[in-house]
């Protein structure tokens, strides 16, 4: 039977979250919510990971359930990881959701990463080398680890991104670049826009809800109907399985954060046209404009608008209930 997963959160020890993310709560919120598989969000900071482990018990291989907690809801490990770094003459900002396929895969990683920065400075670490060294990284320690590049075209912190991305994924991971499976599209961007990049053709397109608070859980997220492990949930996305993993849930891009091109500190909010007329300058303050999604989307894109492939995946779209209530 099919199920929803919503594989990128975040914990209470992440910055700008709420202090009701934490295990407990979770598992509560995606029991309402109709999530039957959640990431857990943060393992790499050791104090979540410790609450994890005493608050979770094995519930299938590579998943867990929480103690005592709704039967029906299940955790695996996940985190995401922030690289700032050098490439090519230009400063890098990627940010990576990392899976791990157990508590002994997450305490290697930690070790690892803890001899190249401060895990305990906030649930999204920060490091100063490769995104690519990181994916080697993982895959040193467990081929089941899967890295993904997270919020994949977000002007200032992705694979993607405009400020601070790359033009492809081998621009960024070269050799490596065969151990990228998925790409996570974010909320200012949806399959559709993704479908229009070739380079993409063969990677698995997921979408989560990278929340900072519950409420927030499942305003994207992914449907998949496999086996409830982690080495099917894992295999259905390397393999772009179409009759297992099924597709998404996506908020309207439009309403994405970073969707359109701006200057916040001005209010101006410009079309990729827009952005042409005014030669990517603000109007009124004469200073650069952020470049949003569709603007890099349709620089990269080597497809036309409204471009499916056959047999596209389900992509379905929601809206908040409390937006619709407000």
């Amino acid at each position: 039977m099919p199920f929803f997963a919503d594989l990128h959160i975040h914990s209470k020890y992440s910055r700008a979250t709420s202090r009701d993310m934490h295990v407990r709560n979770l598992a509560h919120w995606a029991r309402l919510k109709g999530i039957q598989l959640l990431g857990s969000g943060d393992f790499t900071h050791p104090l979540y990971l410790k609450e994890l482990k005493e608050n979770l018990e094995p519930a299938a291989e590579g998943l867990y359930r929480l103690r005592g907690g709704p039967q029906e809801v299940f955790f695996l490990l996940s985190g995401e990881v922030s690289n700032i770094f050098s490439q090519a003459g230009r400063l890098r900002k990627i940010h990576s959701l990392i899976l791990a396929p157990d508590f002994a895969a997450a305490e290697k990683i930690n070790a690892a990463l803890a001899k190249k920065g401060n895990l305990q400075a906030d649930g999204r670490p920060t490091f100063t080398f490769p995104v690519r060294d990181l994916l080697k990284l993982l895959l040193d320690i467990s081929e089941d680890c899967l890295l993904i590049p997270a919020h994949a075209w977000t002007p200032w912190f992705s694979i993607f991104g405009a400020r601070s991305g790359f033009d492809s994924l081998q621009e960024c991971f070269a050799d490596q670049t065969r151990y990228i499976y998925a790409i996570e599209t974010g909320l200012s961007s949806d399959p559709a826009m993704n479908w229009r990049l070739s380079a993409l053709d063969g990677i698995t397109l997921i979408s989560n809800s990278d929340a900072h608070s519950p409420a927030k859980l499942g305003r994207e997220a992914n449907i998949l109907d496999c086996e409830m492990s982690y080495p099917a949930l894992i295999d259905s996305i390397k393999r772009k399985d179409k009759k297992r993993f099924l597709g998404t849930l996506e908020f309207f891009p439009q309403e994405g954060k970073y969707h359109y091109d701006g200057h916040r500190e001005c209010g101006v909010l410009f079309s990729p046209r827009q952005s042409r007329e005014h030669n990517n300058i603000c109007p009124f303050c004469k200073r650069k404009l952020t470049i949003g999604v569709m603007n890099r989307v349709q620089e990269l894109a080597d497809r036309p608008e409204g471009f499916v492939p056959a047999r596209p995946p389900r992509v379905r779209y929601i809206i908040p209930l409390a937006e619709i209530i407000a």
